[in-house]
């Protein structure tokens, strides 16, 4: 269990950890000299009769250093609130409250402290001035225990509670998150090199272990030692204070309101949003645009605020809000944020990470608000179902795994509907409703009646016209994979890169079919060179005109593919070219193919080479990316000609 001290300056916190522990938590020579704790202090505390430690982060009380303070309060399970009896409730007093509160600390108690310095009138007042200083915050009906660190009276009895608490709590059951802590610290040790300090907000790591700094470049780093709770071991887990020795980075490259984090969720964003509650005793609401400091781990960005589903947010009431952050953190579905104002002297909200991936656009549309009521879910089978129901063009797993702070995107699939469709391959993973993908069904099969309607000579549109036609937002890999699963059961019919419905076709006269007779000979013979329309016209003894009618009926058909106006391929010659661009492909990284490695590879000239590429680049075969024509790996074009 992680204890959080809080309390105006100078009301003993200190000291308090000092009897409780025995550990002195002013540790520089600044905070000696001063009497007051500048840094965060840390402590540990055995809990008898088991192997629980507890840990105790002791927080500056001074104003000026609330924000060090928060680094230390998010990731705490315990609130302890001193109060000394002779000061009373002080400004500080308040403010660190509001910061339990708003951070969702629902266990902690009340100390009053230096109670040798008061009488029993005094320590009544005191007692009822904390009382009324709870209501309306999370510690509201907390246990309030009076005592003096200097005399040792009532401190006993705190200790023991808090022993109590510990076992209630427990060990933090694994949830299947990826290790995360807030940098808090990090410094170097002899012998050790660059150490780390922090919370462990989620996941387990090891010795050995490769972790990522985020915000950051994205270097791996490698876990060489580790400290939980102050003892060496050789795994830490969620809920403890942890020390982390790093190999591959110097202590100068990172900074406090980093997280050290497992790679596969790294992320860092600039737009949160967010579930967020004003503090019941601020003056106004909330508007949209003000300015404010964001503390999110231990970080501290300023920011401003837009309110997404009311005009303002009153104080005491909640809302759905954007943070818009003018600098990158880390942050992850469900973590706590807290704000103050712009000059950082005082506590405005608190409230839970739904997004960290934010959209500049649309952000108060029913659409996305649908989307936060879904995320705001408190199981994660939950979210996934809400999501997939509210989505119209599906959910991007892998995206979704890595704002929930995943390893990966199994236990999304382990939660997802019976019903609902999932792409599952190398470079997607995506999911759709079961209502969305009967939807999209029924779009499809419009789009196509509408266009054998505008188009009755015509086989079909391609498959990427098609999109636009029917569902021009929807992500393109789901996309053909749904046109798979609709030819599979019959709702659609694809001929080469042409789609069109079963009972649809284009109808060939005997013209068309003697005129196929005599080309489908010399387009064979032609090879990779291809045939113009006027040159298999004079050879066949045609005219121009019905050759260039027949090509073009043959080609809707699916029959012989048209590169360009009047050239033409054969389907055996394509299949042929399209596996030579396959085989380019898959010697390069990035699974690219250029004009020049195609022309040598075909023996073409590098106008005809470009033009092939350009043609498998418009049916999805490949897609232009600069000067490369990268793979689709998710298309099926030509694969069955190919084996």
């Amino acid at each position: 269990m992680i204890i959080g001290t809080a309390g105006h300056i100078d009301h003993g916190k200190t000291t308090l950890v000092r009897a409780l522990t025995g550990v002195d938590t002013d540790r520089l020579p600044e905070e000696k000299k001063r009497g007051i704790s500048i840094e965060l202090g840390y402590a540990f505390l055995d809990v008898p009769q088991s192997t629980q430690r507890i840990g105790f982060i002791d927080v500056p009380g001074h104003e000026r250093l609330v924000h060090t303070m928060l680094a230390g309060a998010t990731g705490i399970d315990f609130g302890l609130l001193l109060v000394a009896a002779d000061d009373g409730v002080m400004p500080q007093t308040r403010e660190h409250l509001a910061v339990l509160s708003l951070l969702g600390v629902q266990r902690g108690a009340v100390v009053i402290t230096k109670a040798d310095r008061a009488d029993a009138d005094r320590l009544a007042a005191v007692r009822a001035d904390v009382g009324q200083l709870l209501q309306h915050s999370s510690l509201q009906g907390a246990p309030v225990f009076a005592l003096s660190a200097h005399t040792g009276e009532g401190v006993e009895a705190l200790r023991e509670h808090l022993y109590e608490q510990a076992r209630q709590l427990g060990e933090r059951a694994p949830d299947g998150r990826a290790f995360r802590l807030a940098v808090d610290r990090a410094f170097t040790l002899d012998g050790v090199g660059t150490v780390v300090t922090g919370t462990v907000h989620a996941g387990r790591v090891a010795v050995g272990d490769e972790l990522v700094l985020s915000p950051g470049p994205g270097a791996r780093v490698r876990v060489r030692s580790l400290h939980a709770q102050n003892r060496p071991v050789e795994q830490a887990a969620a809920g403890q204070r942890c020390a982390v020795g790093l190999a591959g980075i110097a202590k100068q490259d990172i900074e406090r309101g980093q997280w050290l984090v497992h790679p596969a969720c790294a992320l860092a964003t600039d737009r949160i949003d967010a579930t967020l509650t004003l503090w019941h005793e601020e003056a106004k609401a909330l508007r949209s645009g003000t300015p404010v400091h964001v503390h999110i781990g231990a970080a501290s960005v300023p920011g401003s605020v837009a309110v997404l589903d009311r005009e303002t947010l009153p104080p005491g009431e909640t809302a759905r809000v954007q943070l818009v952050l003018r600098a990158p953190v880390g942050a992850w579905h469900g973590d706590r944020v807290v704000l103050r104002d712009a000059s950082a002297s005082r506590t405005l909200a608190g409230g839970t990470v739904l997004d960290p991936f934010a959209p500049v656009r649309y952000r108060r549309t029913a659409q996305r608000l649908a989307e936060l009521d879904a995320l705001a879910q408190p199981g994660l089978a939950g979210r996934v179902a809400g999501l997939l129901a509210v989505a119209p063009y599906g959910v991007d797993l892998r995206r979704l795994a890595a704002a929930q702070g995943l390893e990966s995107t199994q236990p999304l699939a382990d939660v997802l509907p019976a019903a609902a469709l999932h792409l599952h391959d190398a470079r997607a993973d995506l999911a759709l409703g079961e209502t969305q993908a009967t939807a999209v069904r029924a779009s499809v099969v419009e789009a196509l009646s509408a266009y054998h309607q505008r188009h009755p000579d015509e086989l079909g549109p391609d498959a990427a016209r098609l999109r636009r036609l029917a569902q021009p937002r929807m992500p393109e890999a789901l996309w053909r994979h749904l046109l798979v699963l609709l030819q599979a059961d019959g709702t659609l019919a694809v001929r080469g890169a042409f789609v069109h419905l079963p009972a649809h076709g284009v109808r060939l006269s005997a013209v068309d079919q003697r005129i196929a007779q005599k080309v489908a000979p010399r387009l064979a013979e032609s090879g990779f060179e291809g045939c113009w329309a006027r040159d298999l016209a004079r050879d066949c003894g045609e005219s121009e005109p019905l050759m260039r009618t027949t090509l073009a009926r043959l080609a809707q058909r699916g029959e012989l593919h048209q590169v360009v106006k009047d050239l033409y391929y054969s389907v055996e010659t394509m299949a042929k070219l399209a596996a030579l661009a396959r085989q380019l492909a898959g010697q390069s990284e990035r699974l690219a193919v250029t004009a020049a490695a195609f022309r040598d590879a075909t023996g073409l000239g590098r106008k005809r080479a470009i033009q092939i590429l350009e043609y498998f680049d418009r049916i999805g075969l490949l897609r232009r990316v600069g000067d490369e024509h990268r793979l689709r790996t998710d298309s099926t074009l030509f694969a069955e000609e190919a084996a």
